[in-house]
């Protein structure tokens, strides 16, 4: 199991970006970078650099995925048909912790991964504790009942922060894995582009 062992919102302030879209990141007041040397003048970025972002930024995005886990992803989107980046987004989106997040019983990224280590979540009627499990077409996912009473998820699941995206069937009690979704249906708070990610790991 990873462990994210930095600040969450670091990435966003040296990305310059609010990442996940929330109105408590401190890029909102601080736009400039993090640390002693945040607000000097940047220089003219590389090709190299804009990738470099790019994979940073659409891997920071959801939580604590490691660079290995990344990586393993890629190749595997390599593998199917069709497009790199759109197979790429569509795996992400099918982890279990980033359903979970899009379900919006949890408020992050971090709390949905948490939520489904802690056994709290069920797919087809079973416990999964695996955040990167990655959920099929048809797959049903709901939460556990003592999950349903937590103040957390009642809290997240009444936000109007963002809203449930259509891939993804939910009634109130259940959900239902409609369809994977291409780059254009995820409700991404800033531009990803994954063809950049692509030409990173393709050098």
């Amino acid at each position: 199991m990873s462990k994210r062992v930095q600040a969450k919102y670091k990435i966003n302030r040296r990305l310059g970006e609010n990442l996940w879209g929330r109105p408590k990141s401190p890029v909102n007041k601080r736009e400039y970078g993090p640390g002693q040397h945040g607000q000097r003048r940047k220089g003219k970025v590389s090709d190299f650099g804009t990738q470099m972002v790019a994979k940073q930024k659409l891997k920071g995005y959801y939580g604590n995925i490691t660079e290995r886990q990344f990586r393993n992803l890629y190749a595997e989107a390599v593998r199917c048909k069709g497009d790199t980046g759109e197979n790429l987004v569509g795996l992400l989106e099918r982890r279990l912790d980033a359903v979970v997040y899009r379900l919006k019983f949890v408020p992050t990224v971090f709390s949905a991964r948490q939520l489904v280590n802690h056994g709290h979540v069920k797919v087809n009627g079973r416990r999964v504790n695996i955040a990167s499990y990655q959920v099929k077409v048809g797959d049903v996912i709901e939460l556990t009942a003592r999950a349903k009473e937590m103040a957390l998820v009642m809290e997240a699941l009444a936000s109007a922060e963002r809203e449930i995206p259509d891939y993804l069937s939910f009634d109130g009690n259940k959900a239902t894995y409609v369809r994977v979704p291409n780059l254009s249906d995820v409700p991404y708070p800033v531009q990803m582009e994954p063809n950049l990610v692509v030409e990173f790991y393709s050098r």
